[in-house]
């Protein structure tokens, strides 16, 4: 199956947002890229995350108080993910490419790898955004039905009661299953990843092993299998809640649509930009402590026209945009509170689930 073709801009609207961002940066003065408050923010997030792991590792604290400090390393986790390892994979962190592949690297560390990510996240994610069959961030089978054309099995009736629990299981799966299926495969879903060099194949191995001997034998040495058993599950199933729940509530939706293309032409019915518009949601974009932590993965509508833009710029060009599709008479999916998506995110389940 190859992969679908989109319909040719309309030249109005894709030319003049394109335009208006632009000038908005010239006009301002302003590099795309990240600043100095993003490098700070990334510097107390990533050594948060360290102090965290050795007080953890090697001074562990009573029960309560490690579990605790688990499910921070957890949150820390996603933190770092969203903030620092996500700019970098698109190049928007710096100016500088060695910094963002540093930035980039960040993911490695934490168990994943970001030659794979590059090819699930930037390439298929972001160019065939909800098309089934295609964006692999749809696939969640046998588990859950995240989109209408999926096949129903009955175990979906009872989704919207046990997807936080399948949610949480994202990180563990990431990290010792499905990178290597993508190893092995060399494909993300239906599409093949790009051929890897010696380097990258030397990357994929090295950083894999780092990643097992900070997160599990130097950890079971210090604290003992059992406890390392506990720690290691709440730190994993929060990161991997937190992970998955952002993503969900910006693409699987009442709201957002799941585009199949043509059987005649393989071709989708709208443009790249207009899909993107259509197929992607923002939520609670008020909450600037929430858009901080989240490193503006709440602006996703943003993120998904101009990827390599750095987050810092989302609120900013999120009015430009909004502007735009006004004028053009294009509906810009938002829930302004977290709870409110939240809720849309559920009822898309349950409906999935039943109907």
């Amino acid at each position: 199956m190859a992969t679908p073709k989109f319909s040719k801009p309309t030249p109005n609207f894709h030319q003049e947002l394109k335009k208006r961002v632009s000038d908005y940066f010239r006009e301002k003065h302003l590099s795309r890229y990240g600043n100095s408050p993003l490098y700070l923010k990334a510097g107390i997030i990533v050594l948060t995350f360290i102090l965290l792991y050795v007080h953890l590792v090697f001074f562990t604290p009573y029960w309560p108080f490690a579990l605790l400090e688990c499910l921070l390393l957890g949150a820390m986790t996603a933190f770092i993910g969203f903030n620092v390892m996500h700019d970098g994979a698109h190049g928007s962190f710096s100016d500088r490419p060695w910094v963002n592949k540093l930035a980039g690297l960040s993911i490695n560390f934490l168990g994943a790898n970001v030659f794979m990510w590059k090819t699930k996240h930037n390439v298929v994610h972001h160019s065939f955004t909800n098309v089934e069959g295609v964006d692999d961030d749809l696939n969640a089978r046998p588990f859950l039905r995240l989109s209408p054309t999926q096949k129903k099995f009955k175990i979906h009736q009872f989704q919207h009661y046990y997807f936080i629990f399948t949610y949480s299981l994202l990180y563990l799966y990431w990290v010792f299953f499905t990178d290597y299926k993508k190893y092995v495969t060399k494909k993300v879903g239906m599409v093949p990843i790009q051929k890897m060099n010696l380097s990258d194949h030397i990357s994929f191995w090295s950083f894999k092993a780092i990643h097992l001997i900070l997160f599990l034998v130097i950890p079971i040495y210090m604290v003992g299998f059992s406890q390392w058993l506990i720690g290691f599950a709440v730190f994993g199933l929060f990161a991997g809640l937190l992970l998955t729940m952002v993503f969900q509530l910006a693409h699987s939706l009442e709201e957002t649509a799941f585009p199949l293309p043509s059987p005649a032409t393989n071709s989708l019915e709208d443009e790249w930009m207009i899909h993107q518009i259509r197929t992607t949601a923002n939520f609670a974009t008020d909450n600037k402590l929430l858009t901080w932590f989240l490193g503006g993965l709440n602006f996703q509508v943003e993120h998904h026209l101009f990827p390599k833009i750095s987050h810092i710029h989302y609120p900013a060009i999120s009015k430009i945009i909004k502007q735009a599709c006004g004028e053009y008479n294009i509906t810009y999916l938002e829930h302004q509170k977290l709870r409110r998506a939240f809720l849309s995110h559920f009822r898309h389940l349950r409906v999935l689930g039943t109907a």
